[in-house]
Formats: C-alpha cells, sequence, structure tokens
C-alpha cells in the first residue's frame, strides 16, 4: 500500500468516533465474521495465535485495553482467585458492557477512558497488560498512538508483561483482498493505519522495553514486552 499523510494529533471528535463503530450489532457479529474469518482469511493471522499470546503472558492481575467482545479473556484460562484482579479499559460503553457480560464470571472492574490519555487508574497495578487488535483502530500516527504504551507501562510491575496485536499497512505482508479491506476501514474511519509500519512499531517498542518480541503474520505484528 502507498504511504499517505498521517494525522499525528487526531481530535477529540476523531476519537469519539472510533469508539462509536462499536455498536452492539457489530458486536454481535465480531467473533465469527473479525476473529474468525478476516484475522484467518484477510489478515492471515489466526485468532489461535492470539490466544496463545494471552496464555503465555497474562498474569494474576490483568489490565486488558480495547477488551473487544472479551473472547480472548473467556477463553485464556484466566481464573478470579483470590489473587485475581482483572480491569478493563475502553472508551466505547457499549463495548465495555458487552465484554463484562461474556467474562462476568471473572469479575472485572471497568474504566471508560481514551487509552490516549493518562489512564487515571489510581493504585491499580498490575501483572500483565493486553493491547490486542488495539493499535490500528487509535487515530493518529504510529508515534502517537504508542503512547499507549507509556499509559500502560505506568500501572504495569516491573517484569510485568506487555502484549498484543495490530494490523500494519507496511513492512508486512497483504494480498490483493487484504489491500482493499485496509482501504476501506481507513476510508470509513473503523482504522486509522494506513501509515503504519512494522519498522515504526519496532522502534518505538525499542524505544520502551530492553526485552521484547515482535513477529508477523500475514498483515498482523504481534508483539511481546517486559516491564522494566
Amino acid at each position: 500500500m502507498s504511504s499517505v499523510p498521517e494525522n499525528p494529533v487526531p481530535t477529540p471528535e476523531r476519537v469519539a468516533a472510533g469508539a462509536a463503530a462499536y455498536t452492539r450489532w457489530t458486536l454481535a457479529w465480531y467473533d465469527f465474521f473479525v476473529l474468525g474469518l478476516v484475522c484467518r482469511f484477510v489478515w492471515r493471522c489466526r485468532r489461535e495465535l492470539m490466544l496463545e499470546s494471552y496464555r503465555r503472558n497474562i498474569g494474576a492481575r490483568h489490565l486488558d485495553l480495547g477488551p473487544g467482545t472479551g473472547y480472548f479473556l473467556n477463553r485464556c484460562g484466566f481464573t478470579a482467585d483470590s489473587s485475581a484482579r482483572l480491569v478493563l479499559v475502553d472508551l466505547s460503553a457499549t463495548a465495555l458492557g458487552n465484554a463484562v457480560s461474556r467474562v462476568a464470571r471473572l469479575h472485572p472492574v471497568i474504566f471508560r477512558r481514551n487509552v490516549l490519555e493518562p489512564l487515571d487508574l489510581g493504585a491499580e497495578r498490575f501483572d500483565s497488560a493486553g493491547l490486542n487488535l488495539l493499535l490500528h483502530c487509535l487515530p493518529g500516527g504510529m508515534k502517537h498512538k504508542c503512547r499507549v504504551f507509556d499509559h500502560v507501562l505506568e500501572y504495569v510491575e516491573p517484569g510485568g508483561r506487555i502484549f498484543g496485536s495490530a494490523v500494519l499497512a507496511h513492512g508486512v505482508s497483504h494480498t490483493r483482498i487484504a489491500e482493499k479491506m485496509l482501504a476501506s476501514l481507513n476510508a470509513d474511519e473503523t482504522f486509522d493505519n494506513s501509515a503504519d509500519s512494522l519498522a515504526e512499531l519496532d522502534a518505538e517498542l525499542a524505544a520502551r522495553f530492553d526485552d521484547y518480541r515482535l513477529t508477523v503474520h500475514g498483515s498482523i505484528a504481534l508483539f511481546e514486552a517486559t516491564a522494566s
């Protein structure tokens, strides 16, 4: 895909528009269509790979940004024992409500927040943080949207794990149908990643983490890092 000018500082209206895309109707078919079909056949990254990342990295006290439908939290083996703490953060009240209903047995606590701003979680501290399929939905250039790592690091204990995935436009492999879908999703502002590259993501991770792993599966990059 050709690069296009990026907007490094999105307006509040653009941020709100991204959250508004997650309606009850959208979330009702998200698991089957997005995770089951699009991830596997368009982005060519099976959801099982993301689930394996959750299982490898999730800790007893977990912070999940943009939890979607709660699909991965529901299947990764997280248990609500006496030491467990699950906190979900999203700007969309609809998405938060959907995820909470999915993992109610895990007693999640929710915060409605714009993750591009300081999270304001008080004294909360975590062993892990998940940012799965999040970055490509955030508006702005890669340098701006990767501020989310700084906001998360404030709440993750040293040695804690930060992990997730992102659809990228450059430095990864796209089929023709993937290119067309990327163009469409950027045009309707569901995505804002037409200038996002693997090299930029790698640089942003390297600037924050001494220990990280970045792998590519089709159009998606998966990352895992250790907080210092």
